[in-house]
């Protein structure tokens, strides 16, 4: 089975980090690893100036990455992966990586 990595940077909204975080930790990376093929998470802040503020690094394990991201795609702001507010989208990015093979 092939691995990769999820990688998803993001930022609260201005002012509110507390709502974020409670989100992200109580309900948001649950919601991400109900999803086949993705086993772990793992986050991450920021340590001096960053575009971004927060890191996530998701372990995925899957013969179907195509499958994985389709998946992704389709469930959040729905009730199996609600969203809050408190994320503020015009900063955040989210890309899969490989093993690097020379």
């Amino acid at each position: 089975m092939a691995r990769y990595k999820m990688v998803a940077f993001s930022n609260a909204v201005e002012g509110r980090d507390e709502d974020f975080n409670q989100w992200y930790d109580q309900q948001h990376i649950k919601d991400v690893l109900a999803i086949p093929g993705v086993v772990s998470a793992e986050r991450f802040t920021c340590v001096g100036e960053g575009a971004q503020k927060y890191m996530a690094i998701y372990e995925v394990e899957t013969d179907d990455l195509s499958a994985v991201m389709a998946e992704l795609g389709k469930r959040p702001g729905t009730d199996v992966m609600p969203i809050s507010d408190a994320v503020d989208f015009s900063s955040g990015s989210v890309g899969f990586w490989q093993p690097y093979a020379k």
